[in-house]
């Protein structure tokens, strides 16, 4: 067998490109995206893809180049996601919520050739390109126009009102592309797809790179995972921007389904879509099954939708709440560096016998690693694996074919987190008896009080079962005797008559804690601040813990 070697007909790149012209085929008529009276078909997103790969070409923009888009869940940022890379170029979501700073670090750093914006986006995008260097090339923009949302000034004014080149706006590019454009495959499916940023706060943002291949195979596993049927109706709750919306923009062209595109999460526009359209599928981190719980509209569905989330530890208490009003909740973990979800909670049907409290305690374990990858192990700073004991902590390392292949322009960085036949995510967490993964904190949020490494996400679970308490989060502050104790910031539910104290709380988590992880400072705010993807921002209450001191002569 030695002469049987791999050739063209058995050997062609994988790509989650070619899944678009297998539904234009398969599902020509099928509602392919649905954004307010917009309705298009999956043969004219095809159509509309290749004109536009054509027009983008045309621009000049060739294999290797980066394009960037700062837009929210519209149409046109899904269609971003076939057009960019039929051209052979690598695409760049913006997160929408950054500010210009950060913008224009992440511009600069990717080298990036055209940015798409969107009309909500473009000042932000504009004040982001004048803190470029006066040497600076600046990347040209095309307008994404929103009639629904809002007008925005004439080409003129844009172009007049900067030193900017505005070129064309989305629309018109489509309108002069070339429907029959043969779009460019990928020499090799280990050619760079997407660049994703992990953090913008410095002038060398993490840029994680993608492949072909990677995306290809983090797609199909997530499609496998969850069950997805064909002919789907995805509701866009999770920001496309966010790991390129966990794989599902090329997933939803994979099965034939429907996308409903929302400019922005809204308890109550959810729940009007949901009923409108008939709705199977939500993606969303848990904040966002917090807030539909927390919404006046929340009433029991009418038909059960699937709800696959990730991006933190989801609280047991939420999503008990979640799954009393219909939803099925499906829980994952991934990273930005892995392309979407590569380990689920698996359900086991015998689990459906158990009362729902622990149905919920189950859930919230992040699962066994999916089908597409190789290995996932939690380990010792030796690299030994921990007892799977549920008990023993240790860093979660991965291995499989969606694995970012690097950062760019970080070779240190790259070789830091890519060794020893591992990606160390910087996560901790523990192996349950039964070959479960929990994540227990990241490394960098690990209490440690007295000697014992505290849990922050144990103790946030236990403050989401209080009555009052909308969200949570625990930080370490610095104690004079323990070294360091658990500070709890909560925000709580409205329309509250009896407001609980800090004594209150304190008191509720002794009854639920070991002593030694009981708050020893309880924080009211009115909300906590998260990011654009509903991420505590975990860095921004450290610092307001680190303000307030050391807690001086404590004892528990």
């Amino acid at each position: 067998m030695e002469q049987l070697k791999p050739s063209p007909p058995n050997n062609s790149p994988l790509t989650p490109l070619t899944f678009l012209e297998r539904a234009s085929t398969i599902y020509s008529d099928i509602p392919s995206i649905i954004y307010n009276d917009t309705v298009f078909t999956w043969s004219q997103t095809h159509n509309r893809c290749l004109q536009l790969a054509s027009s983008i070409t045309s621009l000049g923009i060739h294999r290797g180049n980066v394009v960037s888009v700062v837009a929210p869940n519209i149409p046109a940022m899904y269609e971003l996601h076939f057009a960019v890379p039929f051209t052979g170029a690598i695409l760049n979501n913006i997160n929408t919520r950054l500010d210009a700073r950060i913008i224009s670090n992440i511009l600069i750093h990717s080298e990036s050739k055209l940015v798409f914006v969107d009309c909500s986006a473009r000042d932000l995008v504009l004040q982001a390109l004048s803190l470029f260097p006066s040497k600076q090339r600046k990347p040209p923009l095309i307008i994404i126009k929103d009639e629904s949302f809002e007008t925005i000034e004439t080409n003129k004014n844009i172009s007049s009102s900067s030193t900017v080149d505005f070129i064309s706006t989305y629309e018109d590019l489509i309108q002069k592309g070339d429907p029959n454009f043969k779009w460019i495959y990928p020499d090799s499916e280990w050619d760079p797809m997407l660049l994703n940023y992990t953090s913008g706060t410095t002038s060398s943002p993490k840029g994680v790179v993608h492949s072909h291949r990677g995306t290809f195979i983090v797609t199909v596993d997530s499609l496998i995972e969850w069950t997805v049927p064909k002919q789907p109706i995805l509701l866009w709750t999770l920001p496309m921007f966010h790991a390129n919306g966990w794989s599902f923009p090329w997933g939803m062209a994979a099965v034939g389904g429907t996308n409903i595109c929302v400019r922005k999460f809204d308890a109550e526009i959810v729940y009007s879509l949901i009923k409108k359209h008939h709705v199977t599928h939500m993606c969303g981190a848990p904040v966002v099954l917090n807030m539909l719980t927390n919404s006046p509209d929340n009433k029991p569905l009418q038909k059960t939708v699937k709800v696959l989330t990730a991006g933190a530890p989801p609280p047991a208490a939420v999503l008990f709440r979640t799954e009393s009003l219909g939803f099925t909740v499906s829980h994952g973990y991934g990273l930005t560096e892995t392309g979407g979800l590569v380990v689920c909670c698996t359900w086991k049907e015998k689990w459906n016998r158990l009362p729902a409290t622990e149905r919920a305690r189950l859930k919230s374990r992040q699962g066994v690693r999916t089908v597409g990858m190789t290995v996932v192990d939690v380990v010792d700073p030796t690299g030994e694996s921990v007892k799977r004991d549920g008990n023993s902590l240790g860093e979660v390392v991965l291995r499989g074919g969606c694995v970012m292949l690097g950062y760019l322009k970080d070779p240190e960085g790259t070789a830091n987190c890519l060794k020893n036949g591992w990606f160390y995510t910087g996560d901790v967490g523990v192996m349950h008896e039964d070959g479960y993964l929990e994540i227990k904190d990241r490394s960098k949020d690990v209490i440690i009080s007295g000697g014992e490494n505290l849990s922050s996400v144990e103790v946030e679970s236990v403050l989401y079962g209080h009555p009052a308490v909308n969200e949570a989060a625990v930080v370490a502050r610095a104690d004079e005797f323990w070294g360091e104790t658990p500070c709890a910031f909560v925000s709580l539910k409205d329309s509250l008559k009896d407001l609980p104290t800090e004594k209150d709380i304190v008191e509720y988590c002794r009854k639920n804690l070991p002593h030694y992880m009981v708050p020893k400072t309880v924080v009211f705010k009115d909300e906590l601040p998260k990011t654009s993807t509903g991420k505590i921002q975990k860095f921004v209450l450290r610092q307001i813990a680190k303000d307030m001191g050391p807690i001086r002569k404590s004892r528990m």
